[in-house]
């Protein structure tokens, strides 16, 4: 019974995940990840045999412990991930400061050398 409703629960979380990303409240990029926990969670539940098969090869007495730490680093992986693309927006988003502040200094120079420079037009009238 437990694995059925683990099973249910993972099945609801994949369908939750699919309406974010057709209401584009999450990117396609990161769906695929929490898609991909979410069926491997279905899976573990839907299949316990396969989870036993692997414990006994590498020597994991408790089965379902193997499928925890699976979970936990299914789950670390993913925020992982998270942390490197939120690094790369701040990255993007600090050197756009940058040029947007060395532009705003070479157009104030621009600004103050036109200011300074005597008109064209009152160049030609005094020659006249």
């Amino acid at each position: 019974m437990v694995t059925l409703v683990v099973a249910v629960i993972g099945i609801f979380f994949a369908g939750s995940i699919i309406f974010l990303i057709r209401r584009d409240k999450l990117h396609v990029k990161h769906g695929l990840g929490w898609m991909l926990l979410a069926l491997s969670l279905v899976l573990i539940c839907l299949v316990p045999m396969f989870i036993d098969w692997l414990a006994s090869h590498v020597d994991i007495s408790y089965p379902p412990i193997l499928a925890v730490m699976l979970v936990f680093v299914g789950i670390g992986i993913k925020l992982l991930n998270v942390d490197i693309e939120q690094s790369k927006i701040e990255l993007r988003h600090q050197r756009t400061v940058q040029r947007l502040a060395i532009l705003e200094a070479e157009l104030l120079d621009i600004k103050n050398q036109s200011e300074r420079s005597p008109k064209f037009d009152d160049q030609e009238e005094s020659s006249k």
